[in-house]
């Protein structure tokens, strides 16, 4: 089993099971996402020094973000984000480097608050504009043929 198939069903999924949005198309979403910002599961933290942190490469401001304008409002799914910290105490930033789980909760508000619909599982060319459009947006680095060549390649297992 690769590394991606792993984190998938001992992360992603347990994570989706426990916030009620088991759904294959969110499931492909935020794997392909983990894969295309961490380079397969490879950086925690941003090469260069940059401020984001964890396999989703989510930065301190993004994620103050959601909990300030999100999550505030949505107390039942912020108790649900919660309970992935590691203690009552944990540093919610340290957490998204260290706590894969947490990360992976905070990747998926950061697409629940997009109004646009999830692109429909299998289609992974959308995804890959999702991703670019939504996570790492039009000002980001990242295109998406590189989110599809990472998938291909530490997903599936095939290269061009």
């Amino acid at each position: 089993m690769n590394k991606a198939q792993v984190f998938r069903e001992t992360v992603i999924q347990p994570v989706l099971a426990r916030l009620g949005e088991e759904n294959l198309a969110a499931e492909e979403l935020l794997l392909g996402t983990a894969v295309q910002e961490s380079l397969n599961f490879m950086y925690r933290r941003q090469v260069g020094e940059g401020p984001a942190k964890g396999y989703f490469q989510m930065e301190p401001s993004t994620h103050n973000d959601i909990w300030d304008n999100y999550l505030k409002y949505r107390q039942a799914l912020a108790n649900d984000i919660l309970s992935f910290l590691s203690n009552v105490n944990a540093n919610k930033i340290d957490e998204l480097e260290t706590n894969d789980k947490y990360a992976t909760a905070m990747a998926r508000v950061h697409y629940m608050r997009v109004s646009a619909p999830l692109p429909k599982a299998g289609d992974i060319a959308a995804q890959a504009r999702y991703w670019k459009q939504y996570y790492n947006t039009p000002l980001g680095k990242g295109v998406p043929h590189e989110y599809i060549e990472k998938w291909n390649k530490y997903v599936i297992g095939t290269t061009p």
